[in-house]
């Protein structure tokens, strides 16, 4: 069998003043998911605890992100989450925290038949 990717969706994210990481993360992660109805597992017959996704998040500071609280935004499949440096952290006039922004790409795929 081999590992097919059948989709990729992005997704923004933000933590405006508290430099949350994690919290923008996660929003990053729904906006690319809650604009989307799409049944795959359903289109290949298949479960949908089948579906592999791979998570990739961009931030500036990829060490804290919670990648468990990422994982348990997925209602099902198996989801891999990796963070890398990216983003945007984006200096605030009146000296507080960064307004943080947080890129998302979720592909899904399952391993197929060739």
């Amino acid at each position: 069998m081999m590992r097919k990717r059948l989709l990729t969706e992005f997704g923004l994210g933000t933590s405006l003043r508290r430099q949350d990481y994690t919290e923008a993360s996660v929003r990053g992660v729904k906006n690319a998911l809650w604009h989307n109805s799409i049944n795959l597992a359903e289109l290949f017959d298949r479960p949908k605890s089948d579906m592999l996704i791979d998570v990739e998040i961009g931030v500036a500071n990829p060490d804290a992100v919670d990648i468990a609280q990422i994982e348990a935004v997925f209602p099902y499949g198996q989801p891999n989450v990796h963070v890398v440096k990216g983003g945007l952290d984006i200096p605030r006039q009146d000296g507080g925290k960064p307004t943080v922004m947080a890129n998302v790409a979720i592909s899904v795929s399952f391993e197929m038949e060739t």
